[in-house]
């Protein structure tokens, strides 16, 4: 792959330019009303960069490339938003900090190597040395100019001169052919030395810029974790963590809005309600904090104190800043247990309608689904609504040990890859199977593990698939350990549903179709809540039941 030049918009503007996280974990971010005009779909994305609005800008970008396909100037604008983006999260990260830059440039070396190794031996489709440094060189064209990472790695007395080393980068290195991964690590080791001729920069953070940058050669769901993320996705795995137990997202001059509570966790013990804003951590205001930078002050041993101020809902003064009525907790970190399965009831008593909510693919899953199910029969289920609306995945195997309890026979979902002990094909092994009439809930957010539940459904008729399109990720990842606890998030092999399909950026088609409801302003779905009444999808999924049940 051959990277444009991304210079030709907004150019040497970026040097200037100080960089702010948005919100990253808690659902789309807003974003200006997208107008049907080019030139100012253009105008407002390089707007809302130069506001440092990154999240915005890459939700604006993807919603004006569907008005707009193929248009070069929003591919890139989308491309530098996301880079910046990603760029911004690691020097917020504390473990990027402690572990990597901090590691002698040997030890960097070495890991640039063996990333390098990795994608080119098991990555789902070959990637040249050209492509993976090109990559590298991108990231760190586009990092001289992130203020966050001058302020780590570059001397004051050397910023001035920025420019004369991106414009070599640009020049001389951008696409520079590279034959062998001895002579790319020969180029890396040459662009260090011009870093420390140009800017007094130490080589370790240049290389970084390789290892992360080059992982941009790879699909979206590819990437290098620092020790911090591959904590955190192990912990989602495993679906427990030592922390408060909330689900945060950084509104500017408001604090961090709680866009869920998790029942059970020191943050519900202690009063702490969804749609209610902290604004400040142990006495530091973080009103306009970046979302990754305050998760970091939540975070602490176990057993540790933490002080948080907090603003009710609706609290805010003239200027739209949380005001002054704010209450202040002290409140112990400790292991929080996250259910995959936060509800599972009878939600028609009647005609015995059961109702498991899965929000994940975790360890624990398939024992949490036996459970569930087994209570759900004993309160008089005859049919069930399975509802995977908002699931992001998981575990393959863990979905395939579900499916093993709903599909009588035959495979449930094969995966294949570019190296043969890639290719593996998952069937139906147990015995004992749940017959009983099934409806299952998704929605655009369904994906990944959802969606080879999805399509073996589909695939074999076993239920009527209710609500909107599914996502469309259908590519298997596994996570390799690196040193220095960071690992590599790899995509290895694409999956197939049982008749072969895979739906890659395309998604399960449901067998009916529910208009997307309309969310008022503010609106946050909690993961326990069920409405009923209120719920479209759960109407409809009721209606087929009935149906249903009436004809047998």
């Amino acid at each position: 792959m051959w990277l444009p030049r991304l210079t030709s918009l907004v150019g040497a503007t970026f040097v200037t330019i100080t960089l702010a996280l948005s919100p990253v974990s808690a659902g789309p971010a807003k974003s200006a009303p997208l107008s049907s005009n080019l030139p100012q779909a253009i105008n407002s994305g390089v707007d809302l960069e130069l506001s440092k609005k990154w999240i915005e800008a890459i939700t604006h970008y993807e919603k004006a490339i569907k008005l707009f396909p193929e248009n070069k100037d929003l591919e890139l604008g989308l491309r530098r938003s996301k880079i910046q983006f990603s760029i911004e999260r690691r020097y917020t990260d504390s473990t990027f900090h402690k572990t990597l830059l901090k590691m002698p440039q040997s030890e960097a070396q070495s890991l640039f190597n063996e990333v390098l190794n990795q994608v080119q031996h098991d990555y789902v489709e070959s990637v040249t040395h050209t492509s993976f440094v090109a990559h590298g060189t991108e990231s760190l064209y586009l990092s001289l100019a992130n203020t966050r990472f001058q302020q780590a790695n570059i001397p004051a007395q050397y910023r001035n001169r920025i420019d004369k080393l991106r414009d070599i980068l640009n020049h001389e290195y951008w696409n520079k052919p590279i034959a062998s991964r001895d002579e790319a690590l020969r180029v890396v080791q040459r662009i260090c030395q011009l870093g420390a001729e140009h800017l007094g920069m130490q080589p370790t953070p240049i290389i970084l810029e390789y290892v992360f940058g080059g992982c941009n050669a790879l699909d979206d769901y590819s990437t290098f974790l620092t020790p911090g993320r591959y904590a955190d996705l192990y912990a989602n795995i495993e679906g427990q963590f030592v922390g408060l137990g909330v689900e945060i997202k950084a509104e500017a001059g408001q604090g961090l809005l709680l866009v869920n509570v998790l029942p059970d966790s020191p943050a519900a013990e202690g009063g702490l309600l969804k749609g209610e804003h902290i604004v400040a951590i142990d006495g530091t205001d973080v009103r306009d904090m970046t979302t990754d930078a305050a998760a970091g002050m939540l975070q602490g041993l176990e057993g540790t104190r933490v002080t948080v101020d907090v603003a009710p809902v609706n609290d805010r003064d003239g200027g739209g800043r949380s005001g002054g009525r704010s209450r202040r907790l002290s409140l112990v970190r400790r292991a929080v247990v996250v259910k995959s399965i936060p509800v599972a009831k009878i939600i028609d008593t009647e005609a015995g309608v059961g109702y498991i909510q899965m929000t994940s693919f975790q360890k624990s899953t398939v024992q949490e689904f036996d459970a569930a199910m087994n209570e759900l029969r004993q309160q008089g289920m005859r049919s069930l609504v399975w509802d995977l609306r908002g699931n992001p995945g998981g575990l393959l195997t863990t979905a395939v040990e579900v499916l093993d309890r709903l599909i009588p026979e035959g495979t449930l979902v094969s995966t294949r890859g570019r190296v043969s002990d890639q290719n593996t094909t998952y069937a139906a092994q147990r015995r004992k199977k749940n017959n009983v009439p099934l409806v299952l809930l998704i929605d655009g957010d369904s994906a990944s593990a959802s969606e080879i539940v999805a399509g073996a459904v589909k695939d074999y008729r076993r239920g009527t698939i209710v609500g909107r399109k599914s996502y469309g990720k259908w590519s298997v990842q596994e996570i390799r350990r690196l040193r220095s606890n960071c690992a590599l998030k790899l995509t290895t092999a694409k999956f197939y549903s049982p008749k072969g399909h895979t739906l890659g950026k395309v998604g399960v088609r449901p067998d009916i179709e529910v208009p997307e409801p309309e969310k008022p302003h503010g609106y946050l779905r909690g993961a326990t809540e069920v409405d009923v009444a209120a719920d479209a999808d759960l109407q409809k999924a009721l209606e087929v039941l009935q149906k249903r049940m009436a004809s047998r």
